[in-house]
């Protein structure tokens, strides 16, 4: 990731500030800054959103297309994961740099989102042990929000299975591009990141809090603020009271990302045709 030089004044001015629950743009340890949510950008998905946070810009597509169930999970279909980190972000991300961060990415996405918890992966299936859909995520630049977004936006088409004179099943894919199902995302989890920096945590972090963080720990909340995974990252120590306090701090968030974010896509939906897009990908 991008990192700012930050002097010792300041970063005991950014310490002092979280201590108090007063951060240096004016927002509260668990308070996200101004976020932007674009849905349908890429015409050529099953479905997309591109999500603004700060100075961060973050798009994602899905794309469904049939494939083979796998041997051990005959029943069920599965998702596949890339992320790709621009180096145009940031000079770290050229080469190696990117390609590693965007693995280890992809395998936390994987083990949040690919497991019967989050998604019902039978729901995918379309022929035991013969056909699937597999969902191909595609994403440009990590963000915590896209994926609610996207699995509510895709448009899977219906599939009619019939038998020819030999016995053999044919796929017919409806013509009618309304004839579709939608993903149930109610146990989809929302991605909370929260940043250690002294005594106290903080989400939705600026370079500039990074730069004072120690370790941070990313989970992943359901609506119910059920936890599905949590991932420790950088060279810090987290101790146990902080481990707690922070995963606390995390249902809390999660929870209430959860509620708004639907409301406003259930309302857009109800929209139909009338939605207008606004944006540079409108």
């Amino acid at each position: 990731m991008a990192t700012v030089q930050v002097s010792e004044a300041e970063k005991v001015y950014i310490l002092h500030g979280i201590r108090d629950d007063l951060r240096v743009d004016g927002r509260g340890c668990e308070d996200y800054r101004h976020m932007e949510i674009e849905t349908d950008v890429v015409s050529n998905t099953d479905g997309s959103a591109k999500v603004t946070l700060g100075h961060t810009a973050v798009l994602v597509g899905v794309k469904a297309e049939i494939g083979k169930p796998r041997p051990t999970v005959p029943a069920e279909g599965y998702l596949e994961f890339f992320v790709d980190c621009s180096a145009n972000a940031t000079p770290e991300f050229e080469g190696r740099g990117g390609e590693e961060l965007g693995t280890k990415l992809s395998n936390t996405l994987y083990k949040v989102f690919n497991n019967k918890r989050s998604i019902d992966l039978k729901s995918l299936c379309i022929c035991a042990g013969e056909h699937c859909w597999v969902l191909y995520v595609d994403v440009l630049s990590p963000f915590e929000i896209f994926w609610h977004l996207t699995v509510y936006l895709i448009l899977i088409p219906k599939v009619h299975i019939s038998s020819d004179e030999e016995g053999g099943k044919e796929i017919e894919l409806s013509d009618d591009p309304y004839d579709c199902m939608r993903l149930n995302v109610e146990n989809v989890p929302c991605i909370v990141t929260l940043c250690k920096v002294g005594h106290r945590h903080v989400v939705d972090a600026t370079l500039q809090e990074k730069a004072c963080s120690v370790a941070s720990l990313i989970i992943s909340v359901t609506h119910k603020g059920t936890i599905t995974c949590m991932r420790k990252v950088g060279g810090g120590s987290l101790d146990p009271e902080s481990i707690f306090e922070m995963t606390e701090a995390g249902k809390r968030v999660g929870k209430a990302l959860h509620a708004p974010l639907m409301k406003l896509l259930e309302q857009e939906e109800s929209l139909g045709k009338k939605r207008q897009k606004v944006g540079f990908l409108g």
